[in-house]
């Protein structure tokens, strides 16, 4: 999928701690029409919706809000490789791209703002509130999760 290759390249791609912030996440930001220009704001959806406009295809309108993404493109029954996933999350939500599964039965999400960097981390599969597709897309034929080696848990995503 053209968006996980995209999504892909940004790996280890960091927030700055400080007064500075990354400017490939100031761009993003600006690319996308916000109104803020900082990396200290959550910018899960950020990254999702960025990646997405990179392959051509229109992001969620409230991009910002990670909740926002469960009313975007169709809405899936069950989880697939390359799918936009939302979880519940204290204060708020988390949006990511799914990526496949640990042996255990955690979700591997590939996102923005886990641990302040792009990164693949395991998602308790209870948080779950949506999956979504791209509009206009090709459905994944094959709907089972490719196991993968286990990731981090996260704890730290906005």
């Amino acid at each position: 999928m053209r968006w996980i290759d995209a999504a892909n390249k940004y790996l280890g791609l960091r927030e700055f701690k400080g007064s500075q912030h990354n400017p490939a996440i100031v761009n993003w930001l600006v690319q996308l029409g916000a109104w803020w220009r900082d990396d200290e704001t959550p910018w899960c959806g950020v990254f999702v919706a960025a990646v997405l406009r990179e392959a051509g295809i229109k992001p969620a309108s409230a991009f910002y809000r990670a909740k926002a993404w469960l009313s975007w493109g169709q809405a899936l029954a069950a989880p697939a490789v390359g799918c936009v996933v939302v979880f519940e999350r204290d204060g708020g939500g988390h949006v990511g791209f799914l990526v496949g599964r640990t042996p255990g039965g955690l979700l591997l999400v590939l996102g923005g703002n886990q641990g302040n960097e792009v990164n693949v981390r395991a998602f308790e599969q209870y948080r779950v509130l949506g999956y979504r597709w791209p509009a206009g897309e090709e459905l994944p034929r094959a709907r089972s999760l490719p196991v993968m080696a286990s990731y981090r848990v996260t704890e730290g995503e906005a």
